[in-house]
């Protein structure tokens, strides 16, 4: 079936199953093909949920000894993860790719680096990470890199320094795109002061619905429209809630708060109003968190939200944008630089 016939056909934006199996299963990529109840993502789940295409995180941390060889491991790991799994999975690239394995049934699979760390300040690993199918990199992770402040570090630069916009102008003239989750409120104005292509938030949610730093402001999702760019609502639960958020502040003791897809809803629906539903989607941090909300607690559950969107008034065309549309349209925009750099035929 095509993507343009599937009512919710989900193209997520950030899942952290390589780190996962790199963590517990010492990079092994035996067992996604039955369902695991440690894992939020395994094959049958995906095919549960409907997610005909999902960008992968070649993920490390930022105190890692060497990130780029680290970054190349995952890399590797998520190439084995597809070519293992050859009936489920499918390298993609670029929007005709996605569509591609869309048609033959499989979950069209896309490589997204989480940090500018990974990239050792070096231009030339950053297009290496592009012919190796990358498509996105988060310009921060939790902390600080020498040239882009990061949402959750010290904010030492006032947002991007010179050399952060020489990386900026690198990933777009390439065709990387420039994601901007993990990053301050300075850092993300900064970066749309200077992009000529569209830009994407891989895993974010609103700061208008719940005050945290890893959320985007309004100003921000405002500027999307001009720019072309895409926020991926994200289902973490101390982004989504912020009865969460203090709760984990305060110790994690007792109790957690209740968060529902009602929740996500209101994120969802808030990013809407703001940046337009040309410029949302979803990016629920899968297999990167340790809880996710109850009634969305694995990849399979993505019909809950698509069905609380349509009991809230969602109409076809809305939701099938929100799922992946919208995304789909920011990779075609930028796929003809990437192909060449990429020597995508």
């Amino acid at each position: 079936m095509t993507f343009d016939a599937l009512p919710f056909p989900v193209i997520d934006g950030h899942n952290d199953l390589p780190w996962e199996r790199r963590e517990t299963h010492d990079s092994g990529v035996e067992g996604i093909d039955s369902e695991q109840g440690s894992l939020h993502t395994d094959l049958p789940k995906l095919r549960a949920g409907g997610v005909v295409g999902q960008f992968w995180s070649v993920f490390v941390p930022t105190d890692v000894p060497d990130p780029v060889r680290a970054t190349l491991q995952q890399v590797d790991l998520a190439h084995r993860i597809i070519e293992r799994w050859p009936d489920a999975l499918a390298l993609a690239r670029t929007a005709a790719e996605v569509r591609a394995a869309i048609d033959s049934g499989r979950t069209a699979s896309l490589l997204g680096a989480e940090g500018g760390h990974s990239i050792g300040d070096d231009l030339a690993v950053l297009r290496d990470l592009a012919r190796l199918g990358v498509r996105y990199m988060t310009l921060t992770h939790n902390d600080d890199t020498p040239w882009a402040d990061s949402a959750t570090g010290s904010h030492p630069h006032g947002g991007l320094t010179d050399r952060g916009r020489e990386v900026v102008a690198e990933m777009e003239r390439i065709g990387m795109l420039v994601d901007l989750s993990h990053t301050s409120p300075e850092t993300m104005r900064d970066a749309l002061d200077v992009a000529t292509q569209p830009v994407v938030f891989s895993h974010s949610s609103t700061i208008a619905v719940n005050d945290h730093p890893r959320n985007v402001p309004d100003d921000v999702l405002a500027r999307l429209g001009d720019n072309g760019g895409v926020v991926m609502i994200t289902f973490v639960p101390k982004f989504v809630s912020g009865a969460w958020a203090d709760w984990e502040d305060a110790g994690s003791v007792g109790e957690p708060p209740l968060v529902t897809v009602s929740d996500v809803a209101d994120h969802v629906e808030h990013a809407r109003d703001v940046a337009g539903a040309a410029h949302i989607g979803l990016g629920g941090d899968y297999d990167g968190t340790p809880v996710l909300p109850p009634d969305l607690r694995d990849v399979s559950r993505y019909p809950v939200l698509a069905a609380e969107l349509q009991r809230r008034g969602w109409g076809a065309d809305d939701l099938r944008a929100l799922a992946g549309g919208n995304v789909l349209r920011v990779l075609e925009a930028t796929d003809e630089r990437f192909a060449r750099t990429a020597h995508v035929r």
